[in-house]
């Protein structure tokens, strides 16, 4: 039986390798790892125009949102913080048509960091834009470009629970969370400061969203979990006329943004 193909989205940003400086989408390797790891094949799905979306997504078995940039806080009906980063259009746009067309076929589906606030706002949730405002300290970010550890404890009774029971330490760097939940979905795991760091879906097979970094514990019982969801038998396809049925599902469309914003 062939290994499910799991699509990974990408920073689009200027980068620089051996003697050449120039835009790239990548992403960092250790994604790629963990998902060979658990028996997946890996494709990268830098952005691209949203129309594109149903062609990408029907060639595939699962997704990951990835980390990455700050969620436009236009996408939540909020305007930016000081301490929020530029939005990156063309990955929100490109994210949310890709996240879309996988709920329309209940394809499997993990966000990550990033990831799980965009799962998040397109149920029609909102993020808190700066975290250590509400909780009062840096835990959840402490040294820019690493990873630090603090406890995560799971909710009895979701899959997150089934899979990471009890409390255990986790990779963390996120200074954004989520704030008001979205439709459909249900908290999987919180901080002791009361940061949700874990959400699934009521609605679906398996879409799970995890604040925390799984990509960084290549034997990640989540990572697991999506690739076996990908390679059980997939629901029929949606129908023809499913784009209207589409934008039924969420409670907020995606508004029209013109422009593009550099990824620095």
């Amino acid at each position: 039986m062939p290994k499910p193909l799991i699509g990974l989205t990408t920073y689009l940003a200027h980068a620089q390798w051996a003697e050449w400086e120039l835009p790239a989408a990548l992403l960092p390797a250790a994604y790629n790892s963990c998902v060979q790891a658990a028996g997946g094949r890996v494709v990268l799905l830098p952005p691209d125009v949203p129309e594109a979306a149903a062609d990408v997504v029907a060639r595939l078995d699962g997704i990951v949102l990835t980390s990455g940039e700050d969620v436009d806080p236009a996408l939540y009906g909020a305007q930016p913080h000081p301490c929020t980063g530029p939005p990156v259009h063309e990955r929100d746009r490109w994210e949310w048509a890709v996240l879309s067309e996988a709920l329309a076929r209940d394809m499997p589906v993990l966000g990550v960091c990033r990831g799980m606030q965009l799962l998040n706002v397109h149920a029609g949730g909102t993020l808190i834009q700066h975290l250590p405002e509400t909780v009062g300290h840096h835990g959840h970010n402490l040294h820019g470009g690493h990873f630090s550890p603090h406890a995560v404890t799971t909710v009895p009774g979701t899959r997150i629970a089934a899979l990471l029971p009890g409390t255990r330490h986790v990779a963390t760097h996120h200074h954004q969370a989520v704030e008001s939940l979205g439709a459909g979905l249900a908290v999987g795991a919180r901080t002791a400061d009361g940061t949700i760091e874990a959400i699934e879906s009521t609605r679906h097979r398996f879409v799970v969203g995890v604040q925390w970094h799984p990509e960084m514990a290549f034997d990640s019982a989540v990572v697991h979990a999506l690739v076996a969801a990908a390679r059980s038998t997939p629901p029929e396809p949606p129908a023809p006329s499913r784009s209207g049925e589409r934008r039924a599902r969420v409670r907020r469309s995606a508004p029209e943004v013109t422009g593009t914003t550099a990824v620095s």
